[in-house]
């Protein structure tokens, strides 16, 4: 029981994820997974692996590693037994998939063994074609979907006509006890500052861009964004670009040309993944979300905001519940440079005591809507729901 959630005192939650390396749904497997095995049951998690598995098993949580992050038909098949048997060994309660392609597997073994099938929808899959809808409509076909945030549960619903009776909406939530200020030591600012190579007498303000590097994070645009600032006679500032390019070099590439052309080599840096988030906020006045595309949250533009940081984001998607413009941070027009320069102007221009009173109510909000409690109890009775139904007989 957490909160009031009752699950059977046997309960096991299999969960199945491409790959735990880094990004919000790994995040989310990995909180859902701990606050199962807090109140006693057993989690699993099928997945390729990654950099996050120790932290998924650290609190007792077991990882199934299998290729689920193929799209081979034959090897999805294979994916589909090696799942069955690992459902009918440790006695699954529910499956629960976190991503398209590992969820056919994951479906067709729920089905096999009669186990309650569970599915996030973590992003905002578009469809060009009746064979792209039909492929992310299997994300609905089970007992239960979660969405992200309401923009995702409305784009779902719009999308594939789903009853709403069978989709409810459960927002990314954050670590509290992980992401707070007071428990981030000089030490590991310090360490942080030496990795990324900065100054402590540097007194610019500080921008942090985290995420992985992708077109859509908006690397170029800020780029660009920074280029039109300088060329107004601003530096007084410096911009971090924090994330791994994930094998993505070309673009990498690209974004370290433009950087050059641009004259920025001494206020854009690219400091590469990073492993302590809490710091890299502290170390940083305001954090940035410029997605060309929409978020279906938006984790990065919550965090900094429960460590007491304004963010600047896009003007679309989950960020527009996420974040108060001109209460918490900014909303920003979408993929337009000289919005983007105008209002990292503004934000500049306000100094650090008007920084922090921003960012001090960012804080209260994202605290109050945004925990990582809130989310797995909601998950667990999520859960809950859908085994009643099941032995009722009727719809979650």
């Amino acid at each position: 029981m957490q909160n009031g959630v009752t699950l059977p005192p046997d309960f096991t939650l299999l969960q199945v994820v491409p790959e735990l390396e880094t990004g919000g749904a790994e995040q989310t497997t990995i909180d859902v997974a701990h606050a199962v095995v807090r109140i006693g049951g057993k989690a699993l998690v099928a997945t390729r692996g990654g950099r996050m598995a120790a932290r998924l098993e650290a609190d007792g949580a077991r990882l199934a590693q299998m290729p689920v992050q193929t799209k081979n038909p034959l090897v999805m098949l294979g994916n589909a037994a090696r799942l069955v048997d690992l459902i009918r060994r440790e006695k699954v309660s529910i499956v629960h998939a976190r991503s398209r392609s590992p969820a056919f597997s994951a479906l067709w073994a729920a089905q096999v063994t009669g186990t309650p099938f569970v599915a996030t929808y973590h992003g905002v899959y578009n469809a060009k074609s009746q064979l792209k809808r039909w492929y992310n409509a299997v994300m609905t076909r089970g007992d239960l979907v979660i969405a992200n945030s309401d923009y995702t549960r409305d784009h779902v619903l719009a999308e594939h006509h789903l009853d709403p009776a069978k989709i409810v909406s459960i927002p990314r939530g954050v670590d509290l006890k992980r992401f707070n200020p007071s428990w981030v030591t000089p030490e590991r600012i310090q360490a942080l500052r030496e990795t990324w190579r900065l100054d402590v007498r540097d007194r610019r303000t500080k921008l942090l861009l985290a995420g992985r590097l992708t077109r859509i994070k908006g690397h170029l645009l800020i780029v660009e964004a920074a280029r039109r600032m300088k060329a107004e006679g601003r530096d007084d500032f410096l911009i971090i670009f924090a994330g791994d390019d994930q094998g993505r070099t070309e673009y990498r590439h690209e974004v370290e040309n433009a950087i050059v052309q641009a004259g920025l080599t001494d206020q854009v840096r690219i400091v590469g993944h990073c492993d302590d988030m809490p710091a890299a906020y502290q170390i940083c006045d305001i954090a940035m979300l410029p997605t060309t595309k929409p978020e279906s949250f938006g984790r990065t533009a919550v965090e900094p905001q429960v460590m007491g940081k304004p963010v600047l984001a896009s003007d679309h998607g989950g960020t527009t519940e996420t974040v108060v413009s001109g209460e918490t941070g900014w909303l920003v027009k979408v993929d337009d440079p000289d919005a983007w320069a105008q209002a990292m102007t503004k934000a500049i221009d306000m100094g650090p005591p008007r920084l922090a009173a921003m960012g001090q109510a960012a804080a209260n909000r994202a605290r109050r809507l945004y925990s990582v409690d809130a989310m797995c109890e909601a998950t667990l009775a999520a859960y809950a729901q859908v085994l009643a139904a099941r032995r009722s007989g009727s719809n979650a």
